[in-house]
């Protein structure tokens, strides 16, 4: 298995919609969304909607605007992880609440016997630390404190995984400017995202030295 690569700007930023909260409960995904950063840069897409195997409920079709009759004619999901996975290759990974986002790729790869190499960092949690003073932390609500380009639209996967990419690079952004930390690496960002808010300007201090 390939090393992954370890600057906190070259990763592979994802979203999923799902049939529920819960693949333990079995829920599972309809769509995926990715954008590949190197160096800071968008240097490739995924997006695919994907056939779950059963009917999703009202409430998810009106909630994302995928309807069953676009998930029957959608691939199923193994075909589609099986990309997927060739998608991530030796990248980290980042989500927006990832907790979520990392249920759903590590039940739907399971399923296919794949797994990945990288780890994992949640843009929520860093961006708690960083922006304390935010009404909150939802993607869309961070979007407009930071006056992040959008056409508007959430809860579909590639949207999202843009958004959040965006988020990500902010964040990175702001911490250069406001601690002069370059190239922050990506597993110094996850040590941020559990670092207490009070001990956040020490830590990005000490690392921007």
């Amino acid at each position: 298995m390939t090393t992954p690569k370890t600057q906190a700007n070259t990763a592979i930023i994802l979203d999923f919609e799902t049939t529920g909260l819960s693949p333990a409960c079995g829920d599972r995904a309809i769509e995926i969304g990715a954008v590949r950063l190197e160096n800071g840069e968008v240097t490739k897409r995924f997006q695919s909607l994907m056939n779950p195997g059963m009917r999703i409920n009202s409430f998810i079709e009106s909630y994302t605007g995928i309807t069953n009759a676009m998930l029957k004619k959608a691939p199923p999901c193994n075909e589609v992880m099986g990309e997927f996975s060739e998608f991530i290759a030796d990248f980290n990974l980042v989500a927006h609440n990832a907790s979520f986002d990392k249920k759903f790729l590590d039940a739907e790869l399971h399923r296919i016997r794949k797994s990945y190499p990288g780890e994992f960092a949640c843009s929520m949690l860093v961006s708690r630390r960083i922006y304390p003073d935010a009404p909150n932390h939802k993607l869309g609500t961070l979007v407009r404190y930071r006056r992040l380009p959008s056409d508007g639209v959430f809860h579909r996967a590639l949207a999202d995984a843009d958004m959040t990419a965006s988020l990500w690079l902010s964040i990175l952004n702001d911490i250069e400017d406001g601690y002069g930390v370059k190239k922050m690496s990506f597993g110094e960002v996850k040590k941020l995202s559990k670092t207490s808010k009070q001990a956040v300007p020490a830590y990005l201090q000490r690392i921007g030295c």
